[in-house]
């Protein structure tokens, strides 16, 4: 079993993001990076896979600038076996980054291609499946849990209100939510076996973009709360300001 997991580096949830001066990107001074979170469950779910047949391999590939490599070897300390990182030095957006990825797998031979179901610096669910369709193979997005047996693969989707099972053929595409593979720290045995585990650079074979970002903009400051009184007796004065001023009714 070889599977290609494709993660992104991020900003960590809890850091506070400001504005570049640009007014297109973020001020990365200050800023904690982080290997995606729903890319950690795509990780874990080769990892196991791998364990599980006792045999196989694991590589990860990401496309990014030179700072991208760290967040490589975080996977390599989680017992990834290699990683590539397709190196570009402009920021690009989803469909260019598929590409570049497409490029890549088009080249290797593997049996599941893994994804987090979306990053969370652009909230973008769509480049596992955009991988998906430039390579011509099956793939099932949102997934919880998957088992493979006999060249396919049984997979577990979240839906709303319920869980749908599906079944593809090898090779394929998943992306993974959070689900059955809770994410395993790196162990100090890990992260010192990581360093030297092969990291390979090369640049990206980045595509036309499909979308620009044209401006960042912070959300408006939320008005100050009025009090307009106390118990039932303000529930007319209330209503009224619903009504004339809020307009909700």
């Amino acid at each position: 079993m070889k599977s290609i997991v494709c993660v992104k580096r991020v900003p960590d949830t809890e850091t506070r993001v400001r504005i570049g001066a640009d007014q297109a990107s973020i001020d990365p001074s200050g800023v904690k990076f982080v290997l995606n979170p729903y890319d950690e469950f795509a990780v874990e779910a080769a990892l196991r896979q791998k364990e599980a047949a006792g045999a196989g391999e694991v590589l990860v590939l990401s496309v990014g600038g030179t700072d991208s490599a760290e967040t490589l070897r975080t996977t390599l300390a989680m017992g990834a076996d290699a990683a590539v990182l397709l190196k570009t030095d402009t920021p690009v957006e989803g469909l260019a980054v598929a590409a570049a990825l497409a490029a890549e797998l088009k080249e290797r031979q593997f049996d599941l291609a893994l994804f987090g179901m979306k990053a969370v610096d652009d909230d973008l669910q769509a480049v596992g499946g955009m991988v998906a369709e430039l390579l011509d193979l099956p793939s099932a997005t949102v997934v919880t849990e998957f088992s493979v047996a006999h060249g396919k693969v049984t997979a577990r989707r979240e839906v709303e209100g319920g869980t749908e099972v599906v079944e593809l053929r090898l090779p394929c595409v998943l992306t993974l939510t959070k689900g059955a593979y809770e994410p395993r720290y790196a162990s100090l045995k890990g992260i010192m076996a990581a360093k030297k585990k092969p990291l390979e650079e090369k640049a990206a074979q980045v595509g036309d973009a499909g979308t620009r970002l044209q401006q960042l903009s912070y959300p408006p400051e939320r008005q100050a709360g009025r009090i307009v009184g106390q118990g039932p007796d303000a529930v007319p004065e209330l209503i009224r300001l619903l009504r004339e001023e809020a307009k909700v009714f």
